[in-house]
């Protein structure tokens, strides 16, 4: 008896039988608002990475168009300064299988390269609008392979973004081993990160909306711009803190992507939102990569558009998983495990058998119509009370 030996095709190799593997983290700065030159300069960053021999590139959170939430609506913010910002977001948001993530897929197709980047999506099903705070990781096929919407949007982020659902989760398979990736603070929602982590990753993208601070902001709350994370005098932004323990909890690769906005990134007729008490803005960057033992392959930058690479060795990773595999030896699954619920929920279920339906059934098994419709009523009755009455 094998018991639980699986019939492997392929030997369980680090990194896909690699030595090493070259990542990119594309630190390039949002655009309020002007989708198509982002998506222009994204194309160019993807073909610069992939001509210095990346094979997987990151975006940060929301790299299109922006990260929305720098302004803040509410009952006393100006009515038409709202509106304009609702418009310009819906006017650029991205669409899966539009015209933007194709000119972006045959990017990642000429360069040869995964990608993951972050986007602000609208809903791709008929008459739904609702947007999400998504990564979308693209293949060098030029295809969209994953979407991962954000669980639960932080505090005033769920005035934009709808939630994602457990259908959300998942890694993508690559030659070089499993890709997958979560978005800013999903890296501290407990069940969420263990769960990612679980379903096996050799490379994790960290998306992040920027690098702040906690030490007080007059006029933004209790958010600030950080641009130095680890201080002697105590400074610290708890994104890169994340970044280190999902390294080592994972034994997973980690490239950590950060939104950069600058006051020249707003379009002539965004300018007067700069200004606005409403506005708060913390995207100064940090891109950065980590080994499996949340050591910095590359260090953080802040505050320049850039291209962080990092050379990531099979043999960091053998030593890693020697001392400490958290998903083999250093688990405990008979007293703790995750489950994950991947059931996309909809609004409309349509359970009953159409006509056409049961009219084919009634012509393919030659049966009468009428004795089919009322097995189909028997069913659902069944269903109704339970399947065991």
């Amino acid at each position: 008896m094998l018991g639980n030996i699986k019939k492997q095709t392929s030997v369980n190799k680090f990194l896909g039988g690699r030595e090493k593997v070259r990542v990119a983290v594309i630190q390039a700065a949002s655009n309020v608002f002007n989708k198509d030159k982002l998506i222009d300069k994204a194309c160019r960053m993807i073909k610069e990475a992939g001509a210095n021999g990346a094979e997987l590139v990151a975006f940060p959170e929301c790299y299109l168009p922006t990260f929305p939430q720098i302004y803040n609506p509410g009952f006393d913010c100006d009515a038409e300064m709202q509106q304009r910002w609702a418009i310009g977001l819906s006017d650029n948001a991205i669409v899966v299988g539009s015209e933007d993530t194709i000119r972006i897929g045959e990017a990642c197709r000429d360069a040869g390269v995964y990608c993951v980047m972050g986007v602000h999506e609208m809903d791709d099903r008929p008459g739904v609008h609702t947007f999400y705070n998504t990564n979308l990781t693209f293949a060098p096929n030029g295809e969209v392979v994953a979407r991962h919407r954000k669980l639960k949007p932080t505090f005033n982020e769920r005035v934009y973004w709808g939630e994602g659902d457990g259908s959300d989760f998942g890694v993508v398979e690559t030659p070089f081993g499993r890709v997958g990736s979560l978005i800013c603070w999903e890296h501290h929602t407990i069940g969420v990160r263990a769960a990612q982590m679980l379903l096996g990753e050799e490379f994790h993208v960290a998306t992040w909306s920027g690098t702040w601070g906690f030490l007080g902001a007059p006029g933004h709350g209790c958010i600030e711009p950080n641009t130095n994370p680890m201080t002697p005098q105590g400074v610290t932004s708890d994104c890169f803190f994340a970044d280190m323990e999902y390294a080592f909890e994972s034994g997973a690769f980690v490239l950590s992507a950060h939104n950069l906005l600058r006051e020249e990134d707003f379009e002539p007729e965004y300018k007067d939102f700069i200004n606005d008490p409403h506005m708060a803005m913390w995207q100064v960057g940090g891109a950065c990569i980590l080994d499996p033992l949340g050591n910095y392959i590359a260090q953080p930058v802040f505050n320049e558009e850039t291209i962080v690479y990092g050379d990531c060795y099979a043999n960091v990773l053998k030593v890693k998983k020697f001392f400490f595999d958290g998903l083999g030896h250093y688990s405990r699954p008979d007293a703790v495990s995750i489950g994950i619920n991947t059931k996309h929920n909809e609004n409309l279920v349509l359970d009953s058998p159409s006509y056409s339906f049961v009219k084919q059934a009634s012509e393919m098994f030659e049966v009468e119509i009428d004795k089919i419709e009322k097995l189909a009523a028997r069913y659902e009755e069944m269903l109704s009370r339970g399947m065991n009455s």
